[in-house]
């Protein structure tokens, strides 16, 4: 653990020291700020009553818009990557379109900030970006808004004012999973912690949340961490080792990998505790069957669609709309004895795609075939 996270420290301090090397002759002119609300309230909901609104000097299209996504190795990462490229050819969307880019860099967080400053030099209109790191962007973030390109950060975001964030309340989602176990475990006790990414604002967010609440029921709690990456066949067997040194748990929090999760404690015949989960159809199938022995789940989180809404708000902004500097989604909840077959997952469907991949508020709604058609590779 200790290598790994000397390793990252080092991967950021290269990326800070890659982008500060850049001097930046022009001088950084941003969006004028501007009253609200915005074109479209319904979509584009202000983060809070201090949010500011932007308006971005209106340029012509078609539009040249990139996305750079970090780690990939998981199954929302993958949805989000198919989402945003079914997105980008609906008729409408497409029509705006110039070209649209998509380069996914791993958990290294310079190699990350190199392809937005790439998209930077290669005259892009806007940047999509689902962050590694929320504070290690800050020279390239002056780059973006001294050449012009507007960036819009989603999903783990960047700690700055100079983009636009597009999110769901993360630490509210750890807050609603803390108070699950809260409610559900009378006399407090040892829960098994499934974190995401490390080092991503995310994961920060979601552990966060869950901790305040834990802290603040007047229960005795023993947390025991481990790393899932959001990913059921790591979170499987992390819970896997868990399990087998420690015995027994009282209580479940898994930010994503529910399904396997909950899979290995079925393999090692421990007994169904609460969980609070993430939205995975195969969660939920696992909740739903097994409710009546124990297994009681509160299944919340965000569809990876969350990234068509990001572009949006990008093509938005390139063309002079305002927008809300930080932009508030809405999460996706639902908790025992509420599954319901056909209408929050789908028992006849496969297991490893997140439910409620849609924002009606924003328009934007997708069939499986319309993702599921899409490759997650680089385009």
């Amino acid at each position: 653990m200790y290598r790994t996270l000397t390793r990252r420290k080092a991967s950021i301090a290269a990326a800070v020291l890659l982008s500060s090397v850049f001097t930046f002759s022009a001088v950084a002119a941003g969006p004028e700020v501007v009253s609200g609300p915005s074109a479209d309230p319904k979509c584009y909901v202000p983060w809070a009553d201090s949010t500011k609104f932007f308006k971005f000097p209106k340029k012509e299209g078609p539009y040249r818009i990139a996305l750079a996504n970090g780690f990939i190795g998981n199954t929302w990462r993958i949805q989000m990557i198919k989402t945003a490229k079914a997105y980008a050819e609906q008729p409408e969307v497409k029509a705006k379109l110039k070209e649209f880019k998509v380069v996914s860099t791993g958990e290294d967080v310079a190699a990350q900030i190199a392809a937005v400053q790439n998209f930077i030099d290669s005259g892009y209109d806007a940047i999509v970006i689902n962050a590694q790191n929320p504070t290690a962007f800050t020279p390239v973030i002056k780059r973006a808004k001294a050449k012009g390109v507007i960036l819009v950060a989603f999903d783990n975001i960047l700690d700055t004012e100079d983009a636009i964030n597009v999110n769901v309340d993360q630490k509210g989602l750890g807050e609603y999973w803390g108070k699950w176990l809260v409610d559900n475990i009378p006399n407090g006790g040892k829960v098994l912690e499934v974190r995401g990414v490390a080092g991503t604002s995310v994961d920060t967010d979601r552990h966060n949340g869950i901790h305040e609440v834990l802290d603040a029921s007047g229960k005795k709690w023993d947390v025991v961490e481990v790393v899932g990456k959001w990913d059921d066949g790591t979170a499987q067997k992390a819970s896997a080792d868990a399990i087998a040194t420690q015995k027994h748990f009282d209580g479940i929090t898994v930010q994503g990998g529910s399904t396997g999760t909950v899979r290995a404690f079925m393999d090692a015949k421990h007994p169904f505790v609460p969980v609070g989960g993430e939205t995975e159809n195969g969660f939920r199938k696992l909740c739903a069957a097994h409710a009546g022995e124990g297994l009681k789940c509160a299944s919340g989180g965000t569809g990876p669609a969350q990234v068509a809404v990001a572009i949006k708000t990008a093509i938005a902004a390139l063309e002079g709309e305002v927008v809300p500097q930080s932009v508030k989604l809405p999460l996706a909840t639902t908790e025992d004895p509420n599954f319901k077959d056909g209408e929050n997952f789908y028992s006849k469907e496969g297991d490893n795609f997140f439910v409620g991949n849609s924002f009606p508020t924003c328009g934007i709604n997708f069939t499986a075939q319309e993702i599921m058609g899409q490759s997650e590779g680089n385009q």
